[in-house]
């Protein structure tokens, strides 16, 4: 039940956005990501890559909801315990996300979304995340355009919070 009601609530949101927005066209975008660990995660962790889907929905001027779906590997670091160095491995996610993307003028936008962050592996908990971000988006074609973002990006689960920054390049295809 709880299903139907967000998909007929959002399914409502992109039939009242289309009457309103006119400037600016549905967009996909593909794009390749790259996560630089902060605070107590940056000292387990080294760095993380992985790649990301998006749809863009224009609601005002300059105004567009996102949604996004993508894959994060993180690679750990190695330690020592007692003299003994462990191999720190892999984890990977799916972050799931949707939120809002307001540009300031023709290129530079600020983004913020929500979502959940689901592990790969068996085992792994379901983290909450939330992520504010700015960002370029140039033209390179009539219908597509490259961006560069930066964001900060938190997955909280289990009393904890990891951290990090995220570089995103990607490219854009009107629809």
């Amino acid at each position: 039940m709880k299903k139907l009601l967000l998909l007929t609530a959002v399914a409502g949101l992109f039939a009242f956005s289309s009457v309103n927005a006119q400037t600016k066209a549905p967009k996909l975008s593909v794009g390749a990501e790259f996560a630089f660990p902060m605070g107590d995660f940056g000292d387990v962790a080294d760095f993380g890559f992985g790649g990301s889907l998006q749809y863009q929905h224009p609601v005002a001027a300059n105004l567009l909801l996102t949604g996004s779906a993508g894959y994060t590997n993180f690679k750990f670091k190695d330690y020592d315990v007692a003299g003994v160095t462990i191999k720190g491995g892999n984890s990977a996610a799916i972050p799931v996300k949707a939120g809002a993307r307001y540009y300031f003028g023709e290129n530079f936008f600020a983004a913020g979304e929500l979502g959940a962050a689901f592990p790969t592996k068996d085992g792994g908990s379901t983290a909450f995340v939330y992520t504010p971000g700015i960002g370029v988006d140039f033209a390179v074609a009539d219908k597509g355009s490259v961006e560069l973002g930066a964001r900060y990006e938190a997955w909280s689960a289990n009393s904890s919070t990891s951290g990090f920054i995220g570089l995103r390049l990607a490219y854009n295809i009107g629809l």
